[in-house]
């Protein structure tokens, strides 16, 4: 160890830093540290400096921009205005991008022979590729969208600029002179979102306006109305019903031991079963359906009809009622001619071959959405056009030959004769039906005559529990109201 470096004391004074041991050690021996370092050490420490300046002046000396470089460079402003321009972010980007590409060769140290010098100031030819890819992107967007309107405005200098389209004027200050802005807009009629939905459905419906359609689902405040997904609900549920749909010749095909008219009077008294109990409408038509479900893939004889007919209402009431009648109660209503372990037997034989999926779409899940649509036309909700509907819903349950159709066709077909006895002067059919039911007046012709036939009883039908049903007063005694035949210019 050099003298110079020694204490008095025979310890080394510190040149550098000093860790906390070798600090207490000397402060224990009494040494006193020096405050600043010795003059050796200033001039060495001069030279290393002055070294590294050296060596970092001979690595910029081919950078013509090194005095700008020294600092991190921000993004290029391209155009301060008030328009929105939705290529603005990515433009901004890429002008970064090109501007660190460019740094980052000027750090690099001296250049190769063959590579070209760096401009002095790359800002404009950054600006120029920017704003050419920008428009060749607009260009695009132009040949892909041909109802969009186009207006170009060059701007000659920073000054305010006023560009008017229709009746919207807009206003920008400060411009690039060398800018070409583009302003893209739909039509008037089209100006909002929900403008376009709405010029897009009457396309479709084959109508100009839009006065003949209201949206049934604007409002959203109750929310178990389902406002936000009902049009999906029901997309759904028109898929279900073709999917789960029970066979309409099972009788002429699979059973032999019943018959039309058994199956009519079994759904006769399931309808005064569930007056009996007071049960709602969902569980009559959902314990119909599973009767001819069963019926459908199933051999059944007729002293196990009635059996099949409590199961399937037990079954319908666990799935649609709040408190569902118990197994003895069922039992109790036949009589007693079943035991409890036959029904929970039977029970489990309906629901294996149902495999457990009791959700199905019936006419009256179809009838809700149909008579709201129906009611849009009304200006106070008509109670009379309501239960005159589910009226002539309810007798296609005890109809075999009714199985040929779909549910949500007998429930369209339902508000259309409604909608005609009720009132025949103007056409039961509008838009806002058509719309929501997709079903044009012209597809409901036979199911409406078929029904109107069924509504008249032309055939005497002796099954009178669903007439005697609607001839209370609670509904408006819908059941004694007369029907005009349908003019075959409504269809």
């Amino acid at each position: 160890m050099k003298r110079e470096n020694m204490s008095v004391t025979g310890f080394p004074v510190p040149t550098a830093r000093i860790t906390r041991a070798r600090a207490a050690a000397f402060q224990a021996a009494g040494v006193t540290l020096p405050l600043q370092p010795s003059a050796k050490q200033d001039q060495k420490r001069a030279l290393r400096e002055n070294s590294k300046r050296v060596a970092l002046d001979e690595n910029n000396s081919s950078a013509p921009v090194a005095g700008d470089l020294q600092h991190k460079r921000r993004a290029v402003l391209k155009e301060v205005t008030n328009l929105c321009c939705e290529n603005l972010h990515t433009n901004c980007i890429n002008a970064a991008k090109l501007q660190s590409k460019n740094s980052k060769k000027a750090k690099r140290g001296p250049l190769k022979k063959d590579s070209k010098v760096v401009p002095s100031n790359p800002v404009p030819e950054v600006q120029k590729d920017v704003t050419a890819l920008s428009a060749e992107k607009i260009e695009k967007s132009e040949k892909a969208e041909p109802q969009e309107v186009a207006c170009s405005t060059e701007v000659k200098g920073h000054f305010p600029m006023q560009i008017s389209m229709g009746s919207m004027t807009i206003r920008s200050v400060g411009c690039d002179p060398q800018a070409n802005i583009k302003i893209c807009r739909w039509p008037p009629q089209l100006s909002s979102p929900l403008k376009k939905d709405k010029y897009n459905l009457c396309e479709n419906l084959g109508s100009s306006s839009c006065l003949g359609i209201t949206d049934i689902d604007s409002d959203d405040k109750d929310p178990q109305m389902c406002s936000l997904y009902a049009a999906d609900i029901y997309s759904n549920l028109r898929v279900v019903e073709l999917v789960r749909r029970p066979s309409c010749n099972f009788m002429e095909t699979l059973q032999r031991d019943i018959t039309q008219s058994m199956r009519g009077i079994l759904v006769d008294w399931l309808v005064e079963v569930a007056e009996e109990y007071k049960l709602v409408q969902d569980t009559l038509y959902l314990a119909v359906y599973f009767i001819d479900r069963f019926l459908s893939a199933n051999y059944m004889s007729r002293q196990r009809l009635q059996l099949l007919g409590i199961t399937c209402m037990l079954i319908a009431s666990k799935y649609e009622e709040i408190c569902a009648p118990r197994v003895e109660e069922f039992c109790f209503i036949t009589d007693n001619t079943y035991t409890k372990g036959e029904v929970l037997q039977m029970e489990s034989q309906v629901l294996n071959y149902l495999g457990f999926q009791l959700s199905a779409p019936t006419a009256k899940t179809f009838l809700r959405r149909f008579l709201r649509a129906a009611q849009a036309s009304y200006k106070v909700p008509s109670l009379e056009l309501e239960f005159l509907a589910n009226y002539l819903s309810e007798l296609t349950l005890i109809e075999y030959t009714f199985l040929k159709f779909l549910p949500s066709l007998i429930a369209a077909s339902a508000v259309f004769l409604a909608r005609w006895i009720l009132d025949q002067s103007c056409h039961p059919w509008n838009p806002t039906l058509e719309h929501y039911t997709t079903y044009k007046a012209s597809d409901l012709k036979v199911t409406v005559l078929a029904l109107q036939d069924l509504h008249t009883n032309t055939n005497s039908c002796p099954l009178n529990a669903v007439r005697e049903k609607y001839k209370q007063q609670k509904f408006k005694y819908v059941a004694t109201v007369t029907s005009p035949n349908p003019h075959e210019m409504l269809f």
